[in-house]
């Protein structure tokens, strides 16, 4: 079975309606989890601590997903 890391981050957001943080140098990089369920208990934790920030907002990404050359991505995976 493959290994399904993701990545734990946040910041503050320029406005609370849109994902541009503020400062790209001050995003707060939580940790790299082994699955989804841990990587949703340390973004819960954090996103708890922030709550009355409503400029504050914490991510989980799909390393996995990244990293599966293999696999064509979707339209909404592809930057550009």
């Amino acid at each position: 079975m493959p290994q399904r890391l993701h990545l734990v981050f946040g910041g503050e957001l320029k406005d609370p309606a849109e994902k541009i943080f503020k400062n790209a140098d001050d995003i707060d990089i939580v940790g790299i989890f082994p699955d989804y369920n841990t990587a949703f208990s340390a973004w819960k934790d954090k996103a708890q601590q922030t709550v009355d920030n409503a400029h504050t907002r914490y991510f989980i990404a799909h390393i996995h997903r990244l990293r599966d050359e293999e696999t064509a991505a979707s339209p909404t995976e592809e930057l550009g």
